[in-house]
C-alpha cells in the first residue's frame, strides 16, 4: 500500500473518531464547533498518535474550508506568505471564500519572529491556524499568538479506545491482505497495549509491519517486527516522547543507569535541555516531594546552568542532576494531595470557607460569626470546608 495503515484507517467524521471525548462528545466544544460551522483559531496540544491532525482535518472538511498543512520543522515565512497570498487572490474572486485551514504540525518549533509574522494573518483572519504541539504551549508560544487561539488539551488514549483502534485495523488489514483467519491473542494484546501506551499510531505502525513480515500478530511477530525496525530519535516524532517517558520512569525507579542512558540518547539527537531540565523541575516535586525537599532546589540549578552555559557543557550539569534525582527518596504524597483536592473540587465546587476563617472587616460580618474562635496555631482542628471534615489530603507517614 502507499499509504501508512494509520493514514488508511484516518477517521473521516467524528462518529468514527476514537478517544478525546472531552472535546468531541455530546455538547463537547469540538462537536459544537462542527454544529455551528464556526471554526476559530485554535492549537491542539497533547502527545503523539491522539488525533491532532485528524481532528484538524474533520473540522475544516466539515466546515466548508480549505485545509493546508505545513511542519514548523521545515516550514518558514515563504510557504506561510504563499498561502496568505492565495487566500487574499481568493477573496477577492468570491465574497464568500472562507478562509484556509492551515494546520501547522509541531507549532512549538517555530522561532519568535516566525510566530511574529503569522500573528497578523491570525488576527485578521487571513487564516485559521491549528497548531499541534506535544509541547506545553505556555513556554513556546508568544503570548500575542497564544492569546488569539484557544488551547485544547488532548490525552493519551485508554486501553478500551486503543482496543477499538486495533478491531478497526485488523478488520481492514483482513480484507487487505485476504487474511481471514488474521486475530490477536490476549498476551499480545495486552503487550501491544503496553507498548503503544496511548498512541494510536505506534499501535498501527507495529502492527502493519508485523502483518507485512509474518503475515499474522502473534507475540512473537509483533516482537521481532519491533526489532527489525531501525532503532531511533526523532526528536519532532514519536520517540522523542517514548525517550523523555522512559527517562522519567526511569528516575521514579531510582535506576540511575536507565535515567543516564535516556538521556545520553536525548543529548546525542540534540534534544533542547531547557526540555529536559523542565521535566526534571517537574519531577523534584511530583516524585520526590516532602522526601528530599531540596530535590527541587537542585533541578532548579540545573535548569538555570542549562540557561547559562547551553550545550556541551550543560550535559554534565543534566547528568548531575538525574543522578540525583534518580537516587533521592521518592515521596508522592504533596503531589497526589493536590490532585485528590482537585477531585473534590470538581465534585463538590467552591464550597463555603468556614466561618472562623473568614476576616470580620466589618461589624456586622463580625456579628454573623466571622472569625470567631480563630486561633493561630489550632491544635486537631480541622479547617476544611464542612462537608470535607473528614478528609486527610496529605497522608501522614505511619510510624
Amino acid at each position: 500500500m502507499s499509504q501508512p495503515l494509520a493514514a488508511r484507517l484516518r477517521p473521516r467524521n467524528l462518529n468514527e473518531f476514537v478517544g478525546q471525548t472531552h472535546l468531541v462528545g455530546d455538547d463537547r466544544p469540538l462537536r459544537k464547533i462542527l454544529e455551528l460551522k464556526a471554526i476559530s483559531s485554535m492549537i491542539f496540544w497533547g502527545p503523539p498518535g491522539v488525533g491532532k491532525t485528524t481532528l484538524a482535518k474533520i473540522l475544516a472538511r466539515q466546515t466548508g474550508h480549505e485545509f493546508v498543512e505545513l511542519s514548523a520543522v521545515s516550514a518558514g515565512k515563504a510557504d506561510i506568505r504563499k498561502i496568505v497570498e492565495d487566500s487574499r487572490r481568493q477573496r477577492q474572486l468570491s465574497e464568500d471564500y472562507a478562509a484556509p485551514v492551515l494546520f501547522l504540525d509541531e507549532i512549538h518549533r517555530f522561532n519568535k519572529a516566525q510566530q511574529d509574522f503569522l500573528l497578523p494573518f491570525v488576527e485578521d483572519g487571513t487564516l485559521v491556524l491549528i497548531g499541534a504541539t506535544t509541547e506545553n504551549p505556555s513556554f513556546n508560544i508568544i503570548s500575542p499568538l497564544l492569546s488569539r487561539t484557544r488551547v485544547y488539551l488532548l490525552k493519551n488514549l485508554n486501553d478500551e479506545e486503543m482496543l477499538a483502534v486495533l478491531a478497526r485495523a485488523i478488520k481492514l488489514l483482513k480484507k487487505e491482505n485476504k487474511l481471514a483467519k488474521l486475530t490477536v491473542v490476549k498476551e499480545a494484546r495486552e503487550w501491544l497495549l503496553r507498548f503503544a501506551d496511548g498512541d494510536a499510531r505506534q499501535l498501527l505502525t507495529i502492527i502493519e509491519h508485523a502483518v507485512e513480515l509474518y503475515q499474522n500478530l502473534s507475540l512473537s511477530s509483533l516482537k521481532n517486527a519491533l526489532q527489525s525496525q531501525h532503532l531511533r530519535y526523532d526528536k519532532h516524532g514519536e520517540e522523542h516522547y517514548n525517550t523523555i517517558s522512559a527517562f522519567i520512569k526511569s528516575m521514579r525507579a531510582s535506576d540511575a543507569d536507565a535515567a543516564v542512558y535516556y538521556l545520553a540518547r536525548m543529548v546525542e539527537a540534540g534534544e533542547d535541555p531547557l526540555f529536559i531540565a523542565r521535566r526534571m523541575v517537574i519531577f523534584a516535586s511530583e516524585d520526590i516531594g516532602m522526601a528530599q525537599p531540596t530535590a527541587l532546589v537542585v533541578a532548579n540549578a540545573v535548569f538555570q546552568a542549562c540557561q547559562t552555559i547551553g550545550y556541551p557543557e550543560c550535559a554534565i550539569n543534566l547528568a548531575h542532576g538525574v543522578v540525583y534525582l534518580a537516587t533521592a527518596k521518592k515521596d508522592r504524597r504533596a503531589y497526589d494531595a493536590l490532585r485528590s483536592a482537585q477531585a473534590d473540587i470538581k465534585q463538590h465546587g467552591n464550597l463555603p470557607v468556614p466561618l472562623v476563617l473568614r476576616n470580620p472587616v466589618t461589624s456586622l460580618m463580625e456579628k454573623q460569626g466571622y472569625g470567631k474562635g480563630y486561633e493561630m496555631y489550632p491544635a486537631n482542628q480541622s479547617l476544611l470546608p464542612e462537608k470535607l471534615k473528614q478528609k486527610q489530603y496529605f497522608k501522614k507517614i505511619k510510624k
